[in-house]
């Protein structure tokens, strides 16, 4: 909505051009209510009023404006303060005389499109960034414009336990980042409730803290210094995650497998897990429970007992059912303040990357960590997609690469060798007639930036008697260290990259 102030250009221009949405009569422009006051709407359904919308956000239009400012559209249902159930009339009309009635759940989802493609457009000759919108309105097909949030929520546990199950539904739609307002947007927050939320907005795909105006403020070290430590544990085991969400998402604008799933998604044929809501997988790899009621300690855990599971804090791998039959298994697991019950699919090899930092963009040249859990045959594998993280380059000029992990144990005596290795698949872009990686003007797709630093292997049966890196026929020992009570492997400095093929044998006895 646009404030109703002939100084204001954008008003003044809208009106001379005819571009607002229409009253009954189809004669005057609609005037509603909204937080400018007095406020006139744009007809997103017509494309010129689009264009017209994109075309603001050009750097010499939008005065001030800079590559990383970005915009977040609120209140586009459309919000009329003074309207019935806080929207326009059923009757108004827009620019082709089609009653608002008819397009109503289609206002957001073109307001949100305008204003991706407007941060699109307004890209330089030497720009090709991709765009961030934030909306609140949404309809099939947002996913292709922006992320969205699940509005106005308030500071109580039954929001907190609500959330999980809202996102899981938007994700089945293929809304994918998705997310709730950490701590609630209404009323004021205690420590527990904000740690417990905290928790769980790290796993959730669209990660925000947002409060009203009215409300006590919330940040970290507004609750004391253990609450502080426990908020910034919650956000660091977010942002090490980075690469893992990012190729979670890259399998989501392929594939159209939400990064969010309810359990029945990954293991339809359970059908005990066909009403779970508060628990969920991040792709097929991480399980989460989040904490969701005051005072806990303990939460039951549904384990589906086809795979087998790690504690991503521990590294232990949890006890199986007691049955071979029973498809599940419900275990009591301890979860108090500290805790928040994370899972690692036994058979999957999940990325992070462990360096605190003060953004995102300043983690793009660390290295990676490998974390391996193994299933009950004793192998794993899994991906990491990698691109530059900021331009359109990956489509437009094939810029990408995938590293495919894998992983297999075998201590017979039939002179088998285990290996963890890599194979690489190049983008177009990446790749010369040889197969060999091209030079990249980006500098984080070139193999010294994509380095490879630890690798951690849960559920490894004994300790190895050596580990040899192999690049290119060209052998070297590598360090490691092995934890007979957790039965995890540390493999250290193997000075790797996942921009190269490589493999790495490990001997037993």
């Amino acid at each position: 909505h646009i404030k109703r102030d002939n100084n204001y250009y954008i008003h003044k221009q809208a009106t001379s051009e005819g571009l607002y949405i229409k009253d009954n009569t189809g004669k005057k422009d609609f005037d509603g209510w909204c937080w400018p006051g007095s406020s006139s709407y744009l007809d997103f359904t017509s494309e010129r009023v689009r264009s017209w919308w994109a075309n603001q956000f050009s750097y010499k239009k939008y005065k001030g404006s800079t590559p990383n400012l970005y915009t977040w559209n609120d209140m586009n249902e459309p919000s009329v303060f003074n309207g019935p159930e806080v929207s326009m009339q059923k009757d108004l009309l827009n620019l082709d005389g089609i009653e608002h009635r008819e397009w109503h759940n289609l206002y957001g989802l073109l307001f949100q499109r305008a204003t991706s493609e407007g941060l699109v457009q307004r890209n330089l000759p030497d720009q090709n960034d991709r765009p961030f919108v934030l909306s609140r309105s949404f309809f099939a097909s947002s996913q292709k414009y922006g992320a969205i949030w699940t509005g106005d929520n308030e500071s109580k546990w039954s929001h907190l336990a609500i959330a999980a199950p809202m996102l899981l539904s938007m994700n089945v739609a293929a809304l994918s980042f998705v997310g709730a307002d950490v701590g609630g947007f209404f009323g004021n927050t205690d420590a527990e409730l904000m740690t417990r939320w905290m928790q769980a907005g790290a796993y959730q795909p669209f990660f925000r803290g947002h409060a009203h105006h009215d409300a006590k403020r919330r940040e970290p070290w507004m609750f004391g210094e253990e609450t502080l430590e426990r908020l910034r544990k919650a956000a660091m085991a977010r942002y090490a995650l980075t690469p893992f969400w990012y190729t979670v998402f890259h399998e989501a604008s392929v594939t159209g497998m939400p990064v969010m799933r309810a359990m029945w998604m990954q293991y339809p044929q359970i059908s005990q897990l066909y009403s779970t809501d508060d628990q969920y997988l991040i792709g097929s790899d991480l399980l989460v429970k989040p904490v969701t009621a005051a005072g806990v300690t303990q939460s039951n855990v549904l384990f589906p007992t086809s795979d087998n599971w790690y504690d991503v804090d521990t590294m232990k791998q949890m006890s199986s059912s007691p049955s071979d039959a029973a498809k599940v298994t419900s275990l009591s697991v301890k979860s108090g303040i500290d805790k928040i019950p994370v899972y690692q699919r036994g058979g999957s090899i999940i990325s992070r990357k462990l360096r605190l930092r003060r953004s995102t963009r300043m983690m793009t040249h660390d290295p990676y960590t490998l974390y391996i859990a193994l299933d009950k045959k004793l192998c794993a594998s899994g991906s990491l997609y990698m691109d530059d993280e900021h331009t359109f380059d990956h489509e437009r000029q094939g810029m990408h690469a995938t590293a495919n992990f894998d992983m297999k144990v075998d201590y017979d005596d039939d002179g088998s060798i285990s290996f963890i290795r890599n194979v690489v698949e190049f983008g177009l872009g990446l790749t010369s007639e040889g197969s060999s990686i091209v030079a990249s003007v980006d500098k984080s797709m070139e193999p010294s930036s994509r380095m490879i630093e630890r690798i951690v292997v849960m559920g490894t049966p004994l300790s190895p008697s050596a580990v040899v890196m192999d690049i290119n026929g060209k052998e070297t020992s590598l360090e490691f260290e092995f934890g007979s009570s957790s039965n995890v492997l540390i493999i250290r400095k193997p000075n790797l990259s996942a921009l190269e093929n490589w493999n790495i044998s490990i001997y037993f006895g």
